[in-house]
């Protein structure tokens, strides 16, 4: 019975020991009134022209810009390993009795090595008839992984850059006031996502402003993983050594003597 005990309590020590990250997370303050009012406030109310100018933009935030149809509008954020980010632009169109057609509004998100990343889900391009007031644009990137393959075209740890633009519009359209909206969501994967190596740096430019998440970049070394590998390696010793105690018997009887 002792044996019996003492294997529960090492199964509800590593149930804990799961439940920590969690546990950690549910207990984080959240922000008070005047954080997010300060975060807002500063969002960014323009867009750069170029990649070497794209604005940056903090994951949460909606930065703002007004512009002319034709532009090509430019940000860009950070994303670390293990992290999903979703991107939604809106544009929000001149009158319909000032347009002589249908616009159709594209969004490409490129990464730190200025590839185009593919979008797992979303409307990266949309046509508006005349009649519409706004478009509205959305990208789902795969997971950010932490290292690839040279080959692969696979999300890294970097900056990320967003392009705004009109693909197809009226000629007399063009130069038209449009103003725009974008915003930045970003969350946790988990352990499932998380791959063996990490990148020497991440892939944000050398010069310009400093683009990085809240709290730096992660060494990309640690994930839930590592909780889950320690804690079935302990489940597993602790099973064996159960299993032994429970198949030896209580050894030799007393009455029998040795040697028999």
């Amino acid at each position: 019975m002792r044996t019996v005990r003492t294997f529960t309590g090492a199964l509800l020590a590593a149930a804990a020991l799961f439940a920590l990250p969690g546990t950690a997370g549910a207990d984080t303050p959240s922000p008070t009134a005047s954080e997010e009012t300060e975060e807002t406030a500063a969002a960014p109310t323009e867009a750069g022209t170029s990649f070497r100018t794209a604005t940056v933009v903090r994951p949460g935030q909606r930065a703002t810009a007004q512009a002319s149809t034709g532009d090509y509008l430019y940000w860009q954020f950070p994303a670390d390993a293990g992290q999903q980010a979703t991107v939604r632009a809106t544009v929000k169109l001149p009158d319909s009795d000032a347009r002589h057609g249908s616009h159709t509004w594209r969004m490409d998100v490129y990464d730190g090595l200025r590839r185009r990343q593919a979008c797992r889900y979303g409307s990266d391009a949309k046509a508006a008839p005349v009649g519409a007031a706004s478009v509205e644009l959305s990208c789902a990137l795969r997971t950010v992984r932490s290292w690839a393959e040279p080959a692969a075209n696979d999300p890294l740890p970097g900056a990320y850059y967003v392009r705004l633009t009109v693909v197809d519009a009226p000629t007399e359209d063009l130069g038209e006031t449009v103003d725009t909206a974008l915003e930045v969501i970003t969350a946790e994967a988990g352990g499932a996502a998380a791959v063996d190596g990490t990148l020497a740096v991440p892939l944000a430019p050398a010069s310009g402003p400093k683009i990085e998440p809240d709290g730096g970049w992660s060494s990309g070394w640690w994930s839930s993983r590592v909780l889950w590998t320690a804690g079935g390696a302990l489940l597993a010793a602790l099973a064996g050594i159960w299993g032994y105690r429970l198949t030896r018997g209580n050894g030799r009887p007393a009455h029998v003597p040795p040697g028999a």
